[in-house]
């Protein structure tokens, strides 16, 4: 068997590219469907006991940095779900601030 040649760019699949950024696609919708009932709990039963504007604060942080980031290179998997994490985000900031 032939060693490989180092002179031969490896291609990455663009079957795995593309399947990757499906999956993040789906999890990236998946994560914010999962914030959802936490926003609903602050705003609709008014509660947020426990909830830390600290810990959320650096979320809301991260969103904008990565959206970002994302306008930058021109990568909509990147920075269209930063678009939702800042409104998530923002949400349960304000809402912990607000019944905190």
């Amino acid at each position: 068997m032939a060693a490989p040649d180092p002179t031969t760019p490896v291609e990455p699949s663009v079957n795995s590219d593309t399947l990757l950024r499906r999956l993040l696609g789906g999890m990236s919708v998946f994560t914010m469907l999962m914030t959802v009932p936490q926003v609903l709990t602050i705003w609709v039963g008014q509660q947020a006991a426990g909830v830390s504007v600290l810990s959320w604060g650096a979320y809301l942080i991260s969103a904008i940095l990565w959206l970002w980031f994302g306008l930058q290179k021109g990568d909509k998997n990147i920075y269209l779900p930063c678009v939702g994490w800042i409104v998530l985000d923002g949400a349960v900031i304000v809402g912990a601030i607000t019944y905190g």
